[in-house]
């Protein structure tokens, strides 16, 4: 899939930021709003039109300006900001005479360095922790369940906050660590849960209840809140 133009497009009398991306794999134009991207993404199939896009968008205008109007206020990483780590929130806070990139500590990310890389830098500590943090998570509860995962990476990814590859590969979207620690604690059970069965049976329901007691909580949450995530950074 290839990004072919973003631009400005008036959406109830307010421009509205539309990327346009096309696939070979479509089978139709679609339409969503993306809370990541802060803006509109249109897919188009291969041979469709930009015009053809914007004629979909134009129908569902005012489903989509509900959406933006919904959408959670942006939280970028800058010097004073409050970010949540596993629930709990961080001032990022720029360190003059010291080395080290960026750790936690205090209820403070600290961050050293020119201002220009403190983004960067609070992004890749934030990784590093999320790496460390669901990693452990996940294979203590591997271990509980008698199963080993291959490995387990962390992506940036916008629609799914967990996933388990048929070789047994987990993936975590790194912004869970973010969330509070039940919120995690389901997601990695759920993804754990997957190892044994690839399917959403009843089997894997019964897995996945003794692999983490809050699905109903985290999923509530995700629900509610997910979407300020992917604000933030």
């Amino acid at each position: 899939m290839n990004e072919l133009v973003t631009e400005l497009v008036p959406v109830r009398g307010e421009l509205a930021s539309v990327a346009f991306k096309r696939s070979a794999r479509a089978r139709k134009i679609s339409l969503r709003v993306d809370a990541a991207q802060g803006g509109i993404v249109i897919t188009l199939p291969m041979r469709a039109s930009r015009k053809a896009g914007l004629s979909l968008l134009q129908t569902h205008e005012d489903w989509v300006a509900e959406r933006l109007a919904s959408m959670p206020q942006a939280l970028p990483f800058v010097a004073g900001a409050v970010v949540p780590i596993s629930g709990v929130g961080h001032v990022i806070t720029p360190v003059s005479d010291a080395r080290g990139g960026a750790w936690v500590a205090e209820g403070r990310v600290y961050v050293t360095g020119s201002p220009e890389f403190l983004s960067r830098r609070v992004a890749d500590c934030l990784k590093r922790l999320a790496k460390q943090k669901l990693t452990a998570m996940a294979a203590q509860k591997a271990r509980q369940a008698g199963l080993n995962p291959k490995s387990v990476r962390m992506k940036d990814t916008r629609t799914r906050w967990g996933s388990c590859a048929p070789d047994g590969t987990l993936a975590f979207c790194w912004r869970l660590i973010l969330a509070p620690e039940f919120v995690q604690d389901y997601v990695v059970g759920h993804e754990v849960a997957h190892l044994r069965h690839m399917n959403h049976g009843k089997h894997f329901w019964a897995l996945t209840e003794t692999l983490t007691a809050h699905r109903a909580a985290a999923s509530a949450w995700l629900g509610v809140n997910g979407q300020a995530l992917l604000r933030i950074g």
